[in-house]
């Protein structure tokens, strides 16, 4: 068994990776919650957590190497839809870190209606983040090449 080195150039694919992960790990704690499955609800949570830490440190290292990206697709609904979900992604992005943490502090403390009251929003969030960054990256890395083979 060999473990391959993993370059800078392959981060963008590896953080859609973790995006995704986060994305299926959200969805499956949702459903143990409201299947009152509160320790898978608890284990789950803390791996889209741990899963979306990696993401962020991936992403920060991917980005003081290489920078941003242009979007080259120059079809003007396309760009038009990019820029538009890049711009809720970003935004929300943001705002989903201290969003987690907040939540997560209160689950630790076991304050839970107050959880309970912050859960819904942040998870909405979450998803919708995680989601839209692998479709970013689709959008980013796979479509301009679809487009020029069409």
């Amino acid at each position: 068994m060999s473990i391959t080195a993993v370059s800078i150039s392959d981060l963008p694919a590896v953080n859609a990776t973790l995006n995704a992960t986060s994305a299926v790990l959200l969805v499956i704690a949702f459903l143990m919650i409201k299947a009152r499955r509160y320790r898978w609800h608890g284990g789950l949570m803390i791996a889209a957590v741990t899963t979306s830490a990696a993401f962020l440190v991936s992403y920060l290292i991917y980005h003081a190497n290489v920078g941003s990206r242009r979007f080259p697709v120059q079809i003007p609904w396309i760009r038009i839809v990019y820029f538009s979900i890049l711009l809720t992604h970003t935004i929300l992005a943001a705002v989903i870190v201290p969003l987690v943490i907040w939540t997560l502090w209160r689950a630790a403390g076991r304050k839970w209606a107050k959880h309970r009251r912050i859960g819904p929003w942040t998870f909405w969030i979450w998803l919708y983040v995680s989601v839209t960054g692998v479709i970013i990256y689709w959008m980013l890395y796979h479509l301009p090449g679809m487009i020029q083979q069409a």
